[in-house]
């Protein structure tokens, strides 16, 4: 896109994606996304905040095509769909210097092979002035990679967040208008990027209790010109309260564990617990991440494979463990042929997780009486432990 203004002096260059439906080779873009570098003019000098991912870097360089000065050029966060197009802006500005934190410094030269001396290094709360235009750097390490910070331009009041606040959608929205739209992709960008970062996200965020804000430019997705929903919504979801759900992956081979799981649903609703199943043959990851932001209680149901769980279930678990959803309890539904470690396994599998085991539910073929029974004695364990949490 042509460089779009958002405030005087203030423009942004998107690079849209639309048709890139993988992001890191494995986190599910539905909308696509957006690469956002921002060019801000002061009187004396000229900085520009971020990059474009490389492979969409002749977008930016057509939209700096009319650009003949950039003195400054922010490095948020030395990741790739960033700082790609950083060498050529390099290149083709000789004057330049790019600016990161000392740790992003040595990132960009180990990743991007940049010579030293185009980069330096600033410290937490250092002040740029661009002439009118006054950048300052807070350090945000863990938002999401040890080396990222954010830039507060003072005299407008806007806080340049990279991912910070991000949100997956490739839209000519340059500001927010469909605020519900955006609030859910960014759900779903937090718990896809940000949710095992969640107590470095609780420090930057009262970081910036401070600041004045009147808008947040993120590096992907539109531009809050309203920045308390985004604000309230990170202080939610980073915050330790938990909804009266459950998540429930499953998996069945023969028909047995998804008996159980269907009536482990009917006797949570029964209870006043809501549950979100999710068949991990045809799952979106996304949406499964996204509903484990604040989620009470996890329930893996699987059946046996040879001796242990089913993979794709082994992959929800492992997913769960590595995004440290603040979850409560966690349980096993599921069913075996003639032996199998399920139960173990999964277990195993679950390290990271500060949860209560609140038992298992394993049927030897197709569930009996006497496994439903189990079910909904289950069922009204959940329930007690949410109603304890003050959830029901």
């Amino acid at each position: 896109m042509k460089p779009r203004p958002i405030t005087d002096g203030v423009r942004m260059l998107a690079t849209l994606d639309g048709d890139r439906r993988l992001f890191d080779a494995l986190i599910p873009l539905p909308d696509g996304t957006s690469y956002n570098a921002y060019l801000v003019q002061g009187r004396d000098r000229v900085a520009l905040l971020d990059t474009s991912d490389a492979d969409r870097g002749h977008e930016l360089r057509e939209a700096l095509a009319d650009v003949p000065r950039i003195d400054v050029v922010i490095a948020h966060h030395a990741e790739q769909d960033h700082s790609g197009q950083l060498p050529w802006i390099l290149d083709r500005y000789p004057q330049a210097v790019a600016l990161a934190t000392a740790r992003g410094k040595g990132m960009l030269v180990d990743h991007l092979r940049i010579p030293e001396t185009r980069v330096r290094a600033v410290a937490d709360g250092e002040t740029l002035d661009l002439g009118g235009k006054t950048l300052e750097f807070l350090h945000t390490p863990w938002v999401h990679w040890p080396e990222t910070m954010c830039t507060w331009l003072r005299e407008d009041r806007i806080l340049f967040s990279c991912d910070f606040f991000g949100s997956h959608l490739a839209t000519t929205d340059v500001f927010v208008k469909d605020e519900a739209r955006v609030l859910d992709a960014a759900k779903r960008y937090y718990a896809e990027i940000m949710m095992p970062f969640r107590a470095a996200i609780q420090r930057n965020l009262e970081k910036l209790k401070r600041l004045d804000l009147s808008m947040i430019a993120p590096s992907h997705g539109p531009v809050y010109g309203r920045p308390a929903p985004i604000l309230d919504a990170y202080r939610d979801w980073v915050s330790d309260r938990v909804r009266n759900l459950v998540v429930l992956p499953w998996v069945s081979m023969h028909g047995s564990t998804a008996r159980l799981v269907r009536r482990l649903v009917d006797e949570l609703a029964d209870r006043g617990v809501a549950v979100e199943p999710f068949d991990m043959t045809a799952v979106d990851l996304g949406r499964l991440a996204t509903a484990l932001v604040d989620a009470a209680t996890l329930v893996v149901g699987t059946p046996t494979v040879l001796v242990g769980p089913h993979p794709a279930v082994i992959y929800a678990a492992a997913l769960a463990n590595a995004l440290k959803p603040k979850l409560r309890h966690a349980a096993v539904v599921g069913s075996y042929g003639w032996s199998g470690k399920a139960v173990e396994q999964i277990a195993a599998l679950l390290p990271d997780l500060k949860v209560e085991v609140l038992g298992t539910v394993l049927c030897k073929g197709l569930p009996q009486e006497a496994d439903y029974q189990a079910v909904a004695r289950l069922a009204g364990t959940i329930a007690e432990k949410h109603r304890a949490l003050g959830l029901a």
